[in-house]
């Protein structure tokens, strides 16, 4: 096809994307429409849920495999709308939309990247197109169980507003609660085991702490308190401070470390992480993906922000059109030109990293 049609249909389809409500695990009638594209290019897809998947034509079980992947879903609009969320509209170059930058201009442009090598035969690695939800949430029933049901993946471009700059490495996330211990007590009554005033210095340790290893390219762990609680009423003292820590993990240490080491080090009387699922992830910056992207004038950075990287246990790049500090903001748009730049550069790294 040409790219200029594409351009076009991949634009309508944002558009279709925007006016269709979408929100984490209520992505039923998004992936809906990511089957009638299908459908209409005579693709041959599968579906689990509210997960689109599709392998280029002449799939080849001795090549590697590289996935292009976004998701459809999105958060809830804020409250500082000016706009109808809903209503996908044009003004200045604008696409306006909830989801049109995060990530509906990345998931329509790999869509069109996708339906333009899907025939092709010359390729080095086999294609595969997935559309998923509940990324937004970190959710169990987007990417992550889509992975065993799709073949084996090598590497993978992870759809995300990156202003088409190659997002070579991505922190990771723990999130933990921990507890500081006292002892419960009439306010009244001296009490030298204040579970408050005992949090004070634990506060204190976790902003000071440092990690020793420093990520080339993602910088320090960075571990933020963002949560506390305690206390009922004014004239008790609680037994205990709840506390909740943010920590965000580059590639030089993994999840298993930190919850190790924090276990050791901190002075809480329980320390507990959610999960350890939410890895860092990164990609060499001798990958063919990463040369192909700086020889076209792409730049390669570290990304404080998490995405369904963390749900990959391959090398995995994150690139695509848009900026991702109007996400999740009011009003959201993405320019028009960015999607079809970034679909004619999407196909020129992939012409020349996966050709011969």
């Amino acid at each position: 096809m040409q790219i200029s049609t594409l351009q076009k249909e991949a634009i309508n389809l944002l558009k279709e994307l925007i006016g269709t409500q979408s929100f984490s695990k209520e992505e039923d009638k998004t992936a809906n429409l990511l089957e009638t594209w299908f459908n209409n290019h005579n693709i041959p897809y599968e579906r689990y849920l509210n997960n689109v998947w599709a392998t280029s034509k002449y799939f080849d079980e001795a090549k590697p495999t590289l996935l292009l992947n976004s998701h459809h879903d999105t958060v809830r609009p804020n409250s500082a709308y000016t706009r109808d969320p809903f209503e996908a509209t044009i003004a200045d170059g604008k696409l306006f939309g909830l989801g049109s930058n995060d990530a509906g201009g990345c998931l329509v442009s790999l869509l069109a990247t996708f339906t333009y090598y899907y025939a092709s035969e010359d390729l080095n690695y086999n294609l595969i197109f997935a559309g998923t939800g509940e990324e937004e949430i970190n959710g169990k029933y987007g990417v992550a169980c889509l992975l065993p049901k799709m073949p084996k993946i090598d590497v993978a471009i992870v759809g995300e507003p990156t202003l088409m700059n190659l997002a070579i490495a991505e922190k990771g996330l723990i999130v933990f609660d921990a507890k500081v211990k006292g002892t419960p007590s009439h306010a009244a009554h001296p009490n030298n085991n204040n579970a408050i005033y005992k949090s004070a210095e634990t506060l204190n340790w976790f902003r000071d702490f440092k990690f020793k290893k420093i990520s080339q390219a993602l910088g320090e762990v960075k571990l933020t308190v963002t949560q506390i609680k305690a206390g009922s009423q004014h004239n008790v003292v609680p037994g205990h401070v709840d506390l909740v820590i943010d920590v965000r993990v580059t590639d030089a240490y993994s999840n298993a470390e930190v919850n190790e080491i924090l276990k050791k080090e901190a002075p809480v009387d329980e320390l507990k992480a959610r999960s350890l699922r939410l890895n860092s992830s990164s990609i060499p910056k001798d990958h063919d993906l990463v040369k192909a992207g700086i020889a076209l004038g792409m730049e390669t950075y570290g990304s404080p922000t998490l995405s369904d990287q963390a749900m990959l246990n391959c090398p995995s790049l994150k690139l695509g059109p848009g900026d991702s500090t109007r996400s999740h903001s009011a009003d959201e748009f993405i320019y028009v030109k960015e999607i079809e730049e970034g679909i004619e550069k999407y196909i020129k790294l992939l012409e020349r990293a996966l050709k011969n």
